[in-house]
Formats: C-alpha cells, structure tokens, sequence
C-alpha cells in the first residue's frame, strides 16, 4: 500500500481484515496531506463521514477540525495494529501481478526494499502544487500551502486564489493581524466556497479590509512587491509574502511510469470499475487519483469505501483467507 492518508488506511483494513499482510509506505507522516491543512481548519462534513474501520469518530463539534481527525486517525491505526513506514519515499516499482518489488528511501537516503502479490496506490493528489509560472515564484516568500496565520502578522500578504483554501488563508491571515489582498483570475470568489465562509470574505472585501483583486493574475514575484495584471492595466504593489493556493495534482509521473494508462484532458486513469484494479495486473487504485484531475469528485467520505472493492477483487484472485480480524 502507497499512501497512508485516511483513503489508504481504509484501504490497509479492508485488505487487512480480509486475512492478507499488508505494508503501508508515506513518504511523509501518517495522515501528511491532513496534517499539513491549515491548522484551525475545520472540516465541512461530519465525523461519521470520515470514519473507517467501523471505529466511531466522537466529537464535541458538530464539525470536526484537523486536530481531532489526526487523533482519531493515528488511534484507528493503532486500534488495528497498522503496519505504517513513515518518511519512506518510493524511489521506484517493478515487477509484475503476484512479484512486485518495491524500492524505498528513507530521510538518509537508505534504500530498502518491499516484495508484495499486489500494490495499492492512495497517494492523493496534496503534494503537488499547481504552480504560476512566473518570475520570483522560487523565492522563499512564495508559498503553496498555508497552516498558520501568526508569522505573518504585520506583514503584506498576497493570496492567490478564489475558492476554499485561500478565501480561507484571507479570513485569517487578516484576523491575525496581515495586510491582506487578494487575487483571483475569475470575475468573483468561487460559488461552491463553504457557505459559512463565502459572505465571510465577501463582506471583508466590500468593507475593504481585505483588498482584492478579480479578474486579475500575478505577472512577477519581486522580492518586497508584486505585479498584477488588472482590468485596469499592470499594477504593482508591497509585499512580504505570497500564498498561492491554486490547488494541486496527482503525481500522474509516477502512476504512469507504473504502467498505469491515463485517458483523456483529466488524465483519468483506466481502471476496472468493480474492483479499481487498473489496467496492470495487480496494481489497484484508491481515493482521488480514481477521477485523475478532477479533484473535486472524490474526498475521505467516498474514497473510504474504495478499501473493500479492492479486498474483494483481489480476495476474488487469490482466495480468500480466513481473516484475522483486528490484532489486540
């Protein structure tokens, strides 16, 4: 199993509880891409949406945040006795159906080796960045993902985007003391935004505590400004940092160099719909990278279901053990 999100441990149970052995590499910590949301995020669902291995998710909210899901997360794998390789990261897959073997680096470069019947592919689409293409965008002050708003107080921060994330970042980043403008390419902030969160930022614009931009894109990235191109012609303003939340991909690299075949704009991988075995014998797909660029389609409360179509085909494969059950 490649990924170790709460699409991939779903995933790990399943197959797990069917009877098999099952290894889970991350290249990161256990749950990564959650643990890397901003830090006082709240979810949009409830906790019994994100729940896996039949194991009650509890919260005193009627929404959970980012803290409790990490919780819940790393007890459900502990509850199962999960066996989880953090901060390995996939240096490369050969092999075929019944004899992959899978090459591994640790943080020190230590490579390590995995033989396995079958490989399981949940590994997102939250750590590559749809990038902006334009000068300065290496610079340090540019960044792609945003956790936390207390080191940019009094300071001038661009965000670029119109959806979720950055109206987010926007709300509070100038909650928490930045000098907050926003840029977006379209004419108005995205209308699937939260709805608790859209008339947020909209009336912070319209009172004009936070500046924005629309129908506008950044040009260059300087180090202590920025330039926009604006209905109005280029304009260039102060600036101390730059969050660019312009959403992310999957690593389609690494699915294809797999023999995964992609079709199509979306690069929507071929997969048996039953059991998400992909068009290679043995490897099988999980969570978001099944809709392949369309991001918005698949998320924890569908992805988590995906675990026990694949038990079930490669159970349909290679019979069925008798299942341990969860290890106590």
């Amino acid at each position: 199993m490649i990924g170790a999100g709460p699409t991939g441990l779903a995933c790990a149970i399943d197959v797990q509880e069917a009877g098999y052995r099952v290894t889970v590499v991350d290249k990161g910590c256990l749950c990564n891409s959650l643990f890397h949301y901003p830090s006082h995020m709240t979810f949009f669902t409830t906790s019994e949406l994100l729940e896996i291995g039949n194991i009650p998710f509890p919260s005193p909210h009627a929404k959970p945040n980012r803290n409790e899901a990490l919780e819940y997360y790393r007890k459900v794998a502990m509850r199962y006795r999960l066996d989880v390789r953090q901060y390995e990261t996939i240096a490369g897959a050969e092999g075929k159906d019944g004899d992959f073997r899978v090459r591994t680096a640790d943080r020190f470069g230590r490579e390590k080796t995995y033989r396995a019947q079958k490989l399981i592919l949940a590994t997102g689409y939250y750590d590559i960045p749809n990038l902006l293409h334009v000068p300065g965008e290496e610079l340090p002050k540019v960044m792609h993902y945003y956790t936390d708003p207390h080191p940019y107080y009094d300071q001038d921060v661009l965000v670029v985007g119109g959806k979720n994330s950055a109206a987010i970042a926007a709300l509070e980043l100038w909650r928490h003391g930045a000098r907050v403008t926003l840029v977006h390419r379209e004419a108005e902030i995205h209308r699937h935004v939260k709805y608790w969160i859209k008339p947020d930022i909209e009336n912070r614009i319209k009172n004009g505590e936070v500046a924005a931009h629309f129908s506008t894109r950044v040009t260059e990235v300087g180090l202590d400004s920025v330039t926009l191109e604006t209905p109005s012609g280029m304009k260039t303003i102060a600036n101390d940092f730059v969050f660019a939340m312009t959403g992310y991909r999957p690593d389609f690299s690494f699915i294809e160099s797999l023999g995964v075949r992609m079709e199509g704009k979306d690069h929507t991988p071929v997969y048996d719909a039953k059991t998400l075995e992909s068009n290679v014998p043995g490897i099988y797909l999980a969570g978001v990278i099944v809709a392949g660029a369309r991001t918005n389609e698949i998320f924890i409360e569908n992805g988590r279901f995906h675990g026990q179509q694949i038990a079930d085909g490669i159970s349909q494969k290679l019979g069925a053990p008798v299942a341990t059950g969860a290890k106590e």
